[in-house]
């Protein structure tokens, strides 16, 4: 049985889906702060799930799980993600995404489940020296939220040489996209990210989109990104999974596509998907914006099989289906 924490937001809950198609017993565990109760009651439509609430910050939630299930392999997505609000309240990062895995670590080892799949981040790289960014460039997190997932990396590692358990750490870069068929999607509040608030400006017509920043030192002059859909990504994961379980090794991979898009060619994209005008203006640069990154992903690629299958132009229309039926 596979345990997914925070199995009821975004990429989480994109991910038991993958896991469902592949036949696997999925138990979500998630306490609803950021997840939705909707999306468990979603994914109970699409296969059979069990759902416990719970925190990890209680160490007696994951406790309660371990004993009632017997627990093969963990994917580890349960985290704050908002790097700003990190800045103003590292305490809440620290707590919930560094102490709250170690609380998860602990309770694995004490049922004797020793395979984690970790959901990381490219923030964990902090300012680039070099681009595209491969899984060697230094660590040096700018921010709490970077700060406090790099710890779990480390953290995993000491765990690995100390106990045995194995885990794949994953470093996504920007995800998009939603599910297929629109039954769910990237729903944040407050909401983020570049592709669903360039879509929800069609959808609140006092609303105008916003590029901060239109003079790098890019083609078009604004921010260059890595762009992987969510779909894509869940597939990475289970391909954690298939590696852990025959090698039973620990590894990091970068999840991207290694291709950057600017945010206007982003804007561009999601006006001819839409067939919208979508109102826009230039601001200012934000504190802190890098001028471009991407990845490097030949490891992930050559040692696990992982090939993104989807375009940019179909994240944004799987998005665009979404924000349609969530709105």
């Amino acid at each position: 049985m596979i345990l997914v924490t925070g199995g009821a937001g975004y990429i989480g809950s994109h991910t038991v889906v993958n896991l469902l198609n592949n036949n696997n017993d999925v138990v979500v565990f998630d306490n609803l702060e950021n997840g939705h109760i909707e999306t468990i009651n979603t994914l109970k439509t699409i296969g059979h799930i069990e759902f416990e609430k719970g925190d990890l910050r209680n160490i007696e939630d994951i406790e309660r799980v371990f004993s009632k299930y017997k627990i093969d392999v963990v994917i580890h997505f349960a985290a704050f993600a908002l790097v700003e609000e990190s800045v103003k309240n590292p305490a809440k990062y620290y707590r919930n995404n560094t102490f709250g895995t170690l609380n998860l670590l602990d309770t694995m080892l004490k049922h004797d489940c020793k395979k984690i799949v970790f959901s990381s981040t490219c923030a964990t790289y902090g300012d680039l020296n070099y681009i595209p960014v491969d899984e060697k460039h230094p660590q040096n997190p700018i921010s709490p939220y970077g700060s406090s997932k790099y710890m779990v990396e480390r953290i995993m590692q000491d765990y690995d040489k100390a106990y045995g358990m194995k885990s794949i750490i994953l470093r996504y870069f920007n995800v998009a996209g939603s599910d297929e068929f629109g039954r769910i999607g990237e729903w944040h509040e407050p909401e983020t990210h570049l592709i669903p608030n360039i879509l929800k400006s069609i959808f609140d017509k006092d609303k105008k989109f916003k590029i901060f920043g239109n003079d790098y030192n890019t083609p078009d002059g604004t921010c260059i990104r890595d762009y992987v859909n969510v779909e894509d990504l869940a597939e990475a994961h289970k391909l954690a999974i298939d590696y852990l379980n025959k090698e039973n090794k620990s590894n990091i991979f970068n999840v991207g596509t290694e291709n950057g898009n600017s945010v206007k060619e982003v804007f561009d994209i999601c006006s001819e998907v839409t067939n919208k005008d979508i109102p826009v203006e230039i601001a200012s640069r934000r504190s802190g914006d890098m001028e471009a990154l991407y990845a490097n992903a030949n490891k992930i690629k050559t040692v696990l099989g992982w090939h993104p299958q989807r375009t940019l132009k179909d994240s944004i229309s799987s998005a665009y289906k979404w924000e349609q039926n969530h709105f």
